[in-house]
């Protein structure tokens, strides 16, 4: 069974805020940290492959939950670059665009929805070349893309998917349809 778990990178003092953090490398609050020890015990022994977002919360996160040595540096898995959005309140963000969601709206200055669909969508190429049990490092609106993407939604329906700090997320394929993407279990 080919098994593809999409981790979120624990706490750090923005996501515990509500900042947007894309290129802003910050690190893992203590909380973080002690998420990223809790992952250790909640993640199969050995992965078959690792990939990890670039950015430091995200290999902090491997680090911790003991797969960093064997991780490779995806660019691709990093956080949806948010442009002039950065370190800024979806509430502040809102306060002059009312509608605004990133999911459908992007970010002046930073990726739109359908860069970052694309990205998704090589990310996913690559996954499906793997065999086996893979970790994915990664972040909150980028791996809710990830998940929307892997079963063909489009980037719109990632808004429907929540992925809290240091939680698990499985993407596999139907057992009786082996070509059929599924998520097996989302945010846990």
């Amino acid at each position: 069974m080919h098994r593809i778990y999409v981790i979120r990178h624990g706490e750090t003092e923005w996501s515990a805020s509500g900042k947007h953090t894309s290129h802003t490398d910050i690190a893992l609050t203590a909380r973080g940290e002690n998420q990223a020890r809790a992952l250790a015990e909640r993640v199969p022994v050995a992965f078959d492959a690792v990939l990890t977002s670039p950015r430091q919360r995200a290999r902090q996160t491997c680090t911790i939950a003991g797969v960093l040595p064997q991780a490779i540096v995806e660019p691709d898995l990093a956080e949806w670059e948010y442009g002039d959005y950065e370190g800024r309140l979806s509430s502040e963000i809102r306060a002059t665009r009312p509608e605004w969601t990133i999911f459908e709206d992007g970010c002046p200055g930073g990726e739109s929805p359908e860069q970052v669909s694309v990205r998704a969508d090589r990310v996913i190429a690559r996954l499906r070349r793997l065999e086996g049990d893979v970790a994915v490092f990664t972040h909150g609106h980028f791996g809710r893309v990830l998940g929307a993407r892997w079963i063909g939604l489009s980037v719109a329906y990632a808004r429907r998917l929540l992925f809290d700090t240091a939680a698990i997320s499985v993407l596999e394929y139907e057992n009786d349809l082996g070509a059929l993407p599924v998520i097996a279990r989302w945010n846990a």
